[in-house]
């Protein structure tokens, strides 16, 4: 061989993996966005389930895929600024949760992008998607159930505290869902003979000022009513205040519970989040939303705090304990 043709090979195998490296796909990114706040219990724990559900069906997160994470902080208002932010960014998938506002926000920023959410009512019935089976257009997700469950909180509510006639709703009225939320409950309160107060709250300030309210009313039991602010950046607070004011009080999600509230009574957030994380791989594969049929979670359970029941001086009937699928002693 030639002095100046071996040159020439040498300079070719030197280009070789700089080659290889650039016909290499570029990683796919997934926007997510969420009305809370990051780093609390409920959104830990979401993003854990999420981020193992992609990693079980081929993508793990820094490796095989990006995720790029928009919280909100209950203010909803930022929701639209966020999305746009990640539409801009071209994800491959837009995951909108934990609730209608997110969906919504959602949908209004794209129309091409595949987008996942999480709807705590009919999925159908709200127009996010065409039916169950077939979504349609660019959008599915999950349907967990929410809203759906005010009557049920409020009978166990009742069960928990029989004598009790004057109930205390807190509602954030910026909540997508709080016109379907305030029928369900008038009228789950009016099937079971209490009077409802229905106080509304959109943050830290007027939380405090709803239980001012409450105590002023003589409230006797409360429902806090489905919210991503409550369950993230007011769990704490809300959960303090009940405790501090002696109100018996009804959750949606069991991480209230764990972080010391009563009772509560809706859907594993586990199973919502496993099936995202599953659709979104399914989608970065090649499947389309239009394809994939809404879920419908199925996992409801029933959490009871006996510590904080003791401390309320209340006797948990031996009935609702039999029912509960977990006793925190």
């Amino acid at each position: 061989m030639k002095r100046r043709e071996f040159i020439s090979l040498l300079g070719s195998a030197a280009a070789w993996p700089l080659a290889a490296h650039a016909q290499q796909p570029a990683m796919p990114v997934v926007g997510f966005l969420y009305a809370g706040s990051p780093g609390l219990g409920v959104t830990a724990n979401a993003i854990t389930v999420f981020r193992r559900a992609l990693a079980e069906n081929g993508y793990v997160e820094g490796q095989s895929v990006t995720i790029e994470y928009r919280y909100a902080e209950g203010r909803y208002d930022k929701l639209p600024e966020l999305a746009a932010d990640l539409v801009l960014r071209q994800v491959s998938v837009l995951v909108a949760t934990p609730n209608l506002n997110s969906a919504r926000v959602a949908q209004a920023a794209t129309a091409t992008i595949p987008i996942l959410f999480m709807a705590s009512d009919d999925p159908a019935k709200l127009g996010l998607v065409a039916s169950l089976n077939r979504p349609g257009g660019n959008a599915t997700g999950v349907n967990y159930f929410l809203t759906e469950l005010v009557a049920k909180r409020m009978e166990l509510l009742r069960e928990l505290v029989p004598p009790a006639e004057r109930f205390g709703l807190l509602i954030n009225p910026n909540a997508a869902s709080a016109e379907a939320l305030t029928k369900e409950t008038t009228a789950a309160a009016s099937a079971i003979g209490v009077h409802a107060d229905l106080v509304q709250a959109r943050n830290a300030r007027e939380i405090e000022s709803a239980f001012t309210t409450f105590v002023h009313n003589r409230t006797e039991a409360l429902l806090v009513l489905p919210d991503t602010f409550f369950a993230s950046s007011g769990r704490a607070q809300i959960v303090t205040l009940a405790a501090g004011h002696r109100i018996p009080a009804i959750y949606t999600v069991r991480e209230y519970v764990e972080a010391g509230g009563l009772m509560s009574y809706g859907p594993s957030l586990r199973e919502p989040y496993h099936q995202l994380g599953v659709y979104t791989a399914r989608i970065l594969k090649g499947a389309k939303p239009a394809d994939l049929p809404v879920v419908q979670s199925t996992k409801i359970e029933l959490v009871i705090n006996l510590k904080t029941a003791k401390a309320l001086g209340l006797e948990v009937p031996p009935t609702l304990l039999a029912r509960a699928d977990e006793v925190i002693e």
